[in-house]
């Protein structure tokens, strides 16, 4: 098998130093337009491919950015991490994901590996102390938080606005005639869970109507579950709306099995507007927060913070989630008014 080539090879095939193969190499310092012409021949002659890093040694730079996921699993990550890999794309950097599965443990000894190994960290956590964690084991690491522990962040994150979109959906239910609206919610530890179960409630009081609540844990399966006891009991739902979309998800294959039509008889909205959503029959109406668009913003972000520290934007950014109507919960199309609040979009 052939020897990959070295740095030294190359200064030896180009009659240069070692220091100005990487003078040209890394862009940095001064070479003369004939020594580079001379290192990029040798470079392509013998195939040498720069060592990430050798170079990262003597640039301090690893041109890859950690990214700390609660989980890996489903639509939502699957569209965060293709919008997160897409700008990293664009930007020259390469991704180091990791899962923290849900525990803060876990997310600490994760932001432990990555130093060293990365420029910057983002950090999307359900958990409250999800500040506190990047900022002691982050070192001196730029970091953006995402989404449930970053709500009263004073660090640069962005955040959806969990509780006001939970208030959007209900307030949607509620004008197509609903009265009875159950929750399905997500895990209590989870912080986005609680502001959409928060949102929920103040929802219902304000329209004088009683909540129901049960629990779930944002998988289709605990959303199917969770449907069948509201079908059960003794006064069922004439809606549900879910905290996430598997749920809901689960919740629509729950009133099929029944043999309960939607959304004449229940009514279904979920949060988040992942892919499935829209190819669900009836389609699932949401409170889209666009999620590869916000993995995008995300790192191009995070770069700003690498490559201009003094000029980072340390501000909290909120994502003010779109309601999608779709035909879980309206059969009706909704024409726009001349008023100057936005509508719902319509989507089939």
């Amino acid at each position: 098998m052939v020897k990959p080539a070295t740095i030294r090879d190359v200064a030896g095939r180009a009659g240069v130093s070692v220091a100005s193969v990487s003078r040209v190499l890394t862009g940095a310092g001064q070479v003369t337009e004939a020594t580079r012409a001379r290192v990029m021949e040798a470079v392509e002659a013998l195939s040498y491919v720069p060592h990430s890093g050798a170079r990262s040694l003597s640039t301090s730079k690893t041109n890859s950015v950690g990214v700390i996921l609660p989980d890996l699993f489903g639509e939502f990550f699957s569209e965060l991490i293709r919008g997160l890999d897409l700008a990293a794309r664009h930007a020259g950097y390469h991704l180091i994901v990791s899962s923290s599965h849900d525990h803060a443990e876990e997310a600490a000894a994760a932001i432990r590996s990555m130093r060293g190994r990365v420029d910057g960290l983002i950090v999307l956590s359900p958990h409250l102390d999800a500040e506190k964690l990047a900022g002691s084991l982050a070192g001196g690491l730029p970091v953006l938080l995402m989404n449930g522990g970053a709500v009263d962040a004073k660090r640069p994150s962005i955040v959806v606005d969990n509780h006001d979109g939970a208030v959007a959906a209900v307030q949607h239910l509620i004008a197509q005639g609903r009265t009875r609206i159950a929750h399905i919610g997500g895990p209590l530890h989870n912080a986005e869970a609680q502001a959409r179960l928060a949102g929920y409630q103040k929802a219902m009081r304000d329209a004088g109507l009683k909540p129901v609540s049960v629990q779930g844990d944002f998988t289709q399966a605990a959303g199917h579950a969770a449907c069948l006891g509201l079908l059960s009991g003794p006064s069922r739902p004439d809606a549900v709306f879910a905290a996430n979309d598997m749920m809901a998800v689960g919740a629509l294959l729950a009133l099929q099995d029944r043999g309960v039509r939607c959304p004449e008889d229940v009514a279904v909205v979920g949060f988040d507007d992942v892919p499935i959503a829209a190819l669900m029959r009836p389609s699932l109406t949401t409170m889209r927060i666009n999620i590869a668009e916000t993995g995008r913003r995300a790192l191009e972000r995070l770069v700003g913070m690498i490559d201009g520290p003094d000029r980072a934007d340390a501000s909290r950014e909120v994502v003010t989630p779109e309601l999608v109507v779709r035909q879980s919960s309206s059969t009706v199309v909704l024409k726009p008014s001349g008023g100057s609040r936005p509508e719902p979009v319509l989507a089939s």
